[in-house]
């Protein structure tokens, strides 16, 4: 049934754009986080560079838009409190991590917290169980995927490239890093950056009672072009601002990184958020990202990870299941009671 509610509409609007911009606060910057910790690119130059190819990646492929959209709660169950409240929670967590230095995965954050709003407001079988396991597997899946193929890769680039003059190599992967952070910036555009879009489309099919809008979402729609174009301008805005404390964390804090290394850490993520894209499967940039530099780093030796920060992260990707959930839950049970 359409809701009539002109106002929450534009606010949904409105905190999927919060939503975005948080987004690009966080995951955005770890993306390019690689390429300033080993120093081949200059963080401002990195910021614009990630913007753009963000920008580019939200803007091609809608698979994950519609996983987030249409998979995570039954129709039924889809109001704009129960979506306003999601939003809400992830906004809170995301900020508060970002600030605190953490990379956490906004993308389980949010899945979290609508699954847990919709179950204040309807029960378990407001959710889509099948569709949030096969979410809740990348969480395992994608950084493994991405610490092996860091480290395989960089194994094979050490044995390929022994004989050559380590200057010469830092000199090459320099310039070679800005395409990888390219390539890394524009995965998470087509996989997180979809997120903000799935829920403004959700929002504008539950006023107009449209479903059709599913349907002719792309860029090139007269109809639907803004709720694209929108969240991925808001993505890169976030992005340029830079979430500052979490770049240095990925990019010098979980071990040292040369340039090759750097390279190589970027185009293993990026390799496995675009695979995730095309499947539909909303994944963590943090989490592949973050693996992946540890996967790199442990070439070197065991011990060039610095596991005491890494513990840290992976708590925080941990934790943001409860509190994400929590808060969902309870901003849906409050907004239920006063509305």
């Amino acid at each position: 049934m359409p809701d009539s509610s002109l106002a929450l509409l534009i606010l949904i609007i409105l905190f999927a754009i919060g939503f975005a911009i948080v987004n690009g606060f966080n995951d955005a910057a770890n993306a390019i986080a690689p390429a300033v910790g080993s120093r081949a690119i200059s963080p401002r130059n990195a910021l614009i560079i990630a913007a753009v190819a963000n920008l580019a990646g939200a803007c091609t492929g809608t698979a994950v838009a519609y996983t987030i959209g249409k998979g995570i709660l039954i129709p039924e169950a889809i109001t704009f409190l129960t979506v306003i409240a999601a939003l809400v929670s992830i906004i809170i967590w995301g900020t508060m991590a970002t600030l605190a230095g953490l990379p956490i995965s906004l993308t389980h954050g949010f899945v979290a917290s609508l699954a847990a709003s919709g179950m204040a407001a309807a029960g378990g079988s407001a959710v889509a169980w099948g569709v949030v396991g096969r979410v809740l597997s990348a969480v395992v899946f994608a950084p493994l995927l991405g610490f092996i193929g860091g480290f395989v890769v960089m194994v094979i680039l050490f044995w390929v490239l022994k004989g050559f003059i380590p200057s010469k190599l830092n000199n090459v992967f320099s310039k070679l890093q800005i395409l990888s952070a390219s390539f890394a910036a524009y995965a998470h555009g087509k996989n997180d950056g979809q997120m903000p879009i799935g829920i403004i489309v959700l929002a504008m099919v539950t006023f107009t009672g449209n479903p059709g809008l599913w349907e002719s979402l792309s860029i090139a729609s007269a109809d639907t072009w803004w709720m694209i174009l929108v969240p991925a301008l808001s993505i890169s805005a976030g992005t340029l601002i830079g979430g500052w404390k979490v770049i240095k964390t990925i990019g010098m804090r979980v071990t040292t990184l040369r340039p090759v290394q750097g390279f190589t850490a970027q185009v293993s993520a990026a390799a496995v958020i675009e695979m995730a894209s095309h499947l539909g499967i909303p994944v963590s940039t943090t989490h592949c990202i973050t693996s992946s530099v540890m996967g790199v780093g442990a070439t070197k030796r065991f011990s060039a990870v610095r596991w005491g920060i890494a513990g840290n992260i992976v708590a925080a990707w941990i934790l943001t299941f409860p509190i994400c959930g929590a808060l969902g839950y309870f901003f849906s049970w409050l907004l239920h009671v006063i509305f």
